[in-house]
């Protein structure tokens, strides 16, 4: 028989965050408004920090909620966030305010997705960006970062691919950085082995240092497609699934996308 494992002490789970953090103890403890000596005490296990002592660490050091939980037990506490799906009574209004972002975002694509990119919910416009991918690549659960980079998702049909993958890697690093999620960290390397499509252009480094963003270039049926995207999250969410969901809003770039997606969306209705 294997023995239960127990849960890691929570100190060295707070000196791991801290560290993440880029901070020293002493500069860790003074933001904190605790004494240094305390602090060393409870990252190494002579003391045992109190409920209140324990979620002001992780609120300064921004843990996300679900690993908070983990500090919690690992401190002898019961977890305080939930993780309740979006569907249940209780998320009701939250999830009637994401469909309705999502819908008024038309007619240009809007996107629900959860921690590990894994579409939730999309509008009917978001249509546009996912036409001509393999069907397996469309069945639930539907990651979108799988999508846009797998040789038979959208990979091809990107017009600036290598520009647009580079910007996925930076991207998905910093959420590594800042959470050491382990399904990240398998995704990206996945996301590494995919072969570059054989029409890839070369690597075109950005042109004006204060470009907003990396577009994305999506070649249509219609035409090139040219698209900035914007993030939302919800900031002051207590619930694991609302603090962990992120809406992607995709805007046209010029003004021949724009256009397209008009006449995309009154086709639709006609």
């Amino acid at each position: 028989m294997t023995a239960p494992t127990s849960p890691p002490p929570v100190g060295g789970l707070l000196r791991d965050w801290r560290k993440r953090r880029r901070l020293s103890q002493l500069d860790f403890a003074a933001e904190a408004e605790i004494s240094q000596r305390h602090l060393s005490f409870v990252e190494s296990g002579r003391a045992r920090p109190s409920r209140e002592m324990l979620l002001r660490l992780a609120e300064h050091l921004d843990v996300p909620l679900r690993e908070r939980n983990a500090l919690l037990v690992a401190a002898g506490y019961a977890p305080l966030y939930s993780a309740r799906p979006l569907d249940d009574a209780a998320l009701a209004a939250a999830r009637q305010a994401v469909e309705a972002i999502l819908d008024g975002h038309a007619p240009h694509p809007a996107l629900a997705l959860d921690r590990h990119w894994n579409l939730i919910f999309a509008n009917a416009a978001a249509g546009a960006l996912m036409a001509g991918a393999d069907q397996k690549l469309l069945e639930p659960p539907v990651n979108v970062l799988r999508l846009s980079l797998h040789p038979d998702g959208l990979a091809s049909r990107i017009g600036n691919y290598r520009e647009w993958r580079a910007h996925i890697f930076s991207r998905l690093a910093q959420q590594i950085d800042s959470s050491g999620d382990t399904v990240l960290i398998s995704l990206l390397e996945e996301f590494k082995s995919y072969p570059t499509p054989s029409n890839a252009k070369p690597y075109r480094p950005a042109q004006e240092p204060s470009g907003i963003a990396v577009p994305l270039e999506l070649l249509s049926d219609a035409g090139k497609l040219r698209f900035l995207s914007t993030t939302t999250v919800f900031g002051t969410a207590l619930d694991n699934t609302l603090a962990e969901l992120t809406i992607e809003t995709f805007f046209p770039a010029d003004p021949e996308t724009a256009a397209v997606l008009r006449a995309l969306a009154e086709n639709s209705t006609a």
